[in-house]
């Protein structure tokens, strides 16, 4: 398996960040197998989805539906409505597996690899990248 880790700054407001193009260049020089990408923090996840078309900012109000960034959360330290950061990989897990055939992620057309954080209070997020060859 090869592995590598990359930093992604996210910023202070909820964001959904698209990485594709870094997943993209770490399998380049790969032949088929699985990328599986992960990140390891208690208050973010990974989506697939469509980017740019107003999809990202629908994902983010559907959080704050969902999960709204109240002071009702039992888990309090950090910003009003922290503890809603720490729920939310139960709905949008922190991992993502995904096919690679001859170099290529195999994403669906409109598919972006997305990192999603709703937490303001870390605006650097780390990101793994595993290839395990086929």
């Amino acid at each position: 398996m090869r592995t590598e880790v990359i930093t992604v700054r996210t910023g202070s407001r909820p964001v959904v960040r698209d990485i594709t193009r870094e997943a993209e260049r770490f399998v380049e020089s790969e032949g088929d197998g699985l990328l599986h990408v992960f990140v390891p923090h208690a208050t973010a996840g990974l989506a697939i989805l469509e980017t740019g078309a107003g999809s990202d900012d629908d994902l983010l109000a559907a959080i704050d539906q969902l999960l709204p960034a109240e002071d009702r959360w039992r888990h309090r330290h950090g910003s009003t409505g922290h503890g809603r950061d720490h729920v939310l990989p139960a709905w949008i897990p922190p991992y993502a597996s995904l096919p690679v055939i001859g170099g290529r992620i195999a994403l669906g057309t409109w598919q972006s690899i997305c990192l999603v954080d709703t937490n303001g209070d870390n605006p650097e997020r780390q990101v793994r990248f595993s290839f395990l060859p086929g």
